[in-house]
């Protein structure tokens, strides 16, 4: 069913017809056979939308009832419900309201929403994906839950603010094929741009929170971890994964080389995991199609008294389980001298791995999840600075050096942290 599922959507995108559903829905003549189809549709839709993750509360929320504050850069939005309920969720919402919510950005009031929902690239779904989605929330458990959605403070709590935002960075339709690339390649790009949504976190931002050109995928911080590079760079990027290196970690959370943990852990658990192998080698394909800057820096030297200071800390503390050649145990423990996101040019992640601690996501694919223990306590500023900087260069390719300042900004944003 997902091989023809992936195929019908693929379709649906690439030559951008109605779905013969609809058509046959308008005309009053729907089946229960084509009505689960499309529900079956909307719930697959919604896994690689991403839905359940921004809009289940992870305190004990139900299921798609929202309220969960989502991190910006500008304060935290909070998610709206989306459960069938008449009072506070879209129970009383036309397809056409949800369609406007969903792929322009607008509620059915006229109140705009902030690009937090990520409706740029949900714009790319053809109209009869979204109501696809809609039928199948039609179908989960109704949750009378009240959720106050202006939290932001003066003066960006000011939705008609939005008008001006869209005009400057929202290109609203739907997804546009490449005709001189094939199928599974546009069908990638549809997927990463589109539903997947992967550029809202992956693509450098600007001071106001719209995309870089010059940074499509080449990372972005949000929510204090850096969303690493997903060109085929090789000292930042994908360039030294195979497509089912891509396909594995996107799968399972685990590769050869690396580990998901934060924001990514979420998304492999919630999504990705769940997503057909079809689906997830489009992707790979697309990806793997990016090119690189290739601009490696120069290393820091060994004989540095940062390097020393850092090895003989990496020797210590890190070893047991990265290994002195730093390549870890394959799918279990990252190979610090492979994994790119060790590398990139933001070292927030590996700053925030070391003072916090984390733990790798769980799939049914891989259901161990190891966990790192927290360091900051036991490390002061200099001694992180110094093994982040040795696990950066002690590797081919090279990265640039961690000073204790940016150690002691990252650790004075984690104090002031609730996660």
């Amino acid at each position: 069913m997902h091989k023809a599922l992936a195929t019908s959507i693929a379709a649906a995108v690439l030559a951008a017809p109605l779905i013969a559903l609809w058509a046959t829905q308008s005309r009053g003549a729907i089946t229960d056979a084509q009505r689960f189809e499309q529900i079956e549709k909307g719930r697959y839709l919604s896994i690689i939308a991403d839905c359940a993750a921004c809009h289940t509360n992870p305190d004990g929320g139900k299921p798609y009832a929202g309220g969960r504050a989502i991190e910006t850069p500008f304060g935290n939005v909070v998610s709206a419900n989306i459960t069938p309920d008449n009072a506070t969720g879209i129970g009383t919402w036309s397809d056409e309201d949800f369609d406007n919510a969903v792929r322009h950005g607008r509620r059915p009031n006229g109140d705009r929403l902030y690009p937090a929902m990520p409706y740029p690239a949900y714009t790319k779904m053809p109209r009869g994906d979204v109501l696809a989605i809609r039928a199948y929330l039609n179908t989960i458990a109704s949750a009378h839950n009240a959720v106050d959605r202006n939290t932001l403070p003066f003066p960006l709590d000011i939705r008609t603010s939005m008008l001006g935002w869209n005009w400057l960075f929202f290109t609203p339709g739907p997804y546009k094929p490449d005709p001189q690339k094939s199928l599974e390649w546009n069908y990638g790009r549809y997927l990463v741009e589109g539903p997947g949504h992967c550029v809202s976190c992956h693509t450098t931002k600007n001071f106001l929170g719209g995309d870089k050109s010059s940074g499509y995928l080449r990372g972005n911080i949000i929510q204090g971890w850096f969303a690493p590079d997903l060109t085929n760079d090789e000292r930042t990027g994908l360039g030294r994964w195979s497509t089912d290196d891509i396909v594995t970690y996107l799968r399972t959370g685990h590769n050869r080389t690396s580990t998901a943990t934060g924001p990514m852990a979420e998304e492999i658990s919630h999504s990705s995991s769940r997503w057909n192998d079809n689906d997830l080698k489009s992707v790979a394909t697309y990806l793997k199609s990016l090119p690189g800057r290739q601009d490696n820096p120069a290393p820091v030297g060994n004989g540095d008294a940062m390097m020393v200071a850092g090895q003989a800390i990496y020797r210590d503390q890190c070893a047991a389980c990265h290994m002195i050649d730093g390549k870890g145990v394959p799918q279990l423990f990252p190979s610090l001298a492979e994994a790119p996101s060790v590398r990139s040019d933001d070292p927030s992640s590996l700053i925030r791995v070391i003072l916090r601690g984390a733990r790798t996501v769980t799939t049914g694919a891989e259901p161990t999840g190891p966990g790192m223990p927290s360091y900051g306590w036991q490390l002061n500023d200099e001694q992180v600075a110094a093994v982040a900087t040795y696990v950066r260069n002690a590797w081919k390719p090279a990265a640039s050096a961690v000073s204790a300042s940016t150690v002691k900004q990252a650790r004075d944003d984690l104090h002031a942290r609730a996660d």
